[in-house]
């Protein structure tokens, strides 16, 4: 049904398109789906992502943004340089499809233990920590006037909400009352600057090259606030996928990353970072937390649920390793 539904569509917008080929289902859940194909094109087939909400699965969850903006945000990187998919057509209620956007489809790999240990990404990996400061620093740099509407978060707000969270769980932890006590006694205050924040940059969320970095993926945490967020966030050790020795993503170090971002202009804090890496592996295992959470209570007993409901003893140890005298 899908597949005659996007023919209809892309021939609608797409000049001298035909139709679509090679349908296939990535992902999805209850409310998102994403799916790939190829536009037919009598200049050849053209690579296509479908990022949508199914009809009657409209809204978004609460941190999210919504695909509306997502779409928006993304192309207005793709704009500005920064490595981004090409929105091609943001679904309308003529097209029958739900809620979402298509884009271009970028190619390369996400898998982060591909990358972090295929020969084919070999002379890419020591490049990607320095490469990533620089689109971080291209990302936070997008005007803020053209940005869409999005919700603002500063330290104290997340430390609030995230100790909301935590005991909903009801699932108590002592390292993570650690973690909560020590984000309070170093809460940074307000950021000087607040700038465009992606929410969820990271290792499994780039698509990466033979040549580096290609372009930045699922843009539905992003939201106003304290741009060292990121830089934290990218170094939480869960996106290490082993490599615990190089702290971004597994790739580099962070004196790496943060020459990166210097380099185009743009001025780290490490102590406000510091504080955000704590923070997003908290909330990380936080998170880990709910999907165990749910695997015990819903009458659907996900084994995925179950197996990242598990990580939450991981964060704990990160935890250790952040708060110990000497840091990591």
């Amino acid at each position: 049904m899908i597949e005659a539904e996007l023919s209809r569509s892309v021939a609608r917008w797409y000049p001298g398109a035909t139709g679509v080929t090679g349908v296939a289902k990535l992902s999805g859940g209850a409310s998102q789906e994403t799916w790939r194909f190829d536009i037919v094109h009598p200049d050849g087939p053209i690579g296509a992502i479908l990022r949508r909400s199914p009809k009657g699965y409209g809204a978004a969850p609460t941190r999210a943004a919504g695909l509306a903006a997502e779409a928006q945000l993304m192309q207005l990187a793709f704009e500005a340089g920064v490595p981004s998919p090409r929105v091609m057509h943001v679904l309308t209620a003529e097209d029958d499809l739900g809620t979402g956007f298509i884009m271009q489809r970028v190619e390369g790999e996400t898998i982060a233990r591909k990358i972090l240990r295929d020969e084919e990404f070999a002379a890419a990996r020591p490049l990607l920590a320095r490469q990533i400061g620089g689109v971080l620093a291209g990302l936070h740099r997008l005007p803020q006037n053209k940005l869409p509407e999005l919700r603002s978060r500063n330290a104290t707000q997340e430390i609030s909400e995230f100790e909301r969270d935590y005991r909903s769980l009801n699932w108590p932890k002592p390292v993570f009352e650690l973690a909560l006590r020590w984000l309070r006694d170093h809460d940074p205050g307000p950021s000087v600057e607040t700038t465009l924040v992606h929410g969820d940059f990271r290792n499994g969320n780039l698509i990466i090259g033979a040549d580096g970095v290609r372009a930045v993926l699922d843009w539905e945490l992003a939201h106003l606030g304290d741009p060292m967020e990121d830089l934290g966030w990218v170094c939480v050790n869960s996106w290490r996928f082993g490599e615990i020795d190089k702290p971004v993503g597994g790739f580099g170090s962070r004196e790496e990353l943060f020459a990166g971002y210097e380099a185009a202009s743009r001025k780290v804090d490490p102590a406000r970072v510091k504080f955000w890496e704590v923070m997003g592996t908290l909330r990380w295992g936080i998170m880990c937390g709910g999907m165990m959470q749910r695997f015990r209570e819903s009458p659907d007993h996900s084994m995925e649920r179950a197996m990242i409901g598990r990580r939450a003893s991981e964060t704990e140890i990160d935890l250790l390793r952040l708060l110990a005298p000497r840091g990591s």
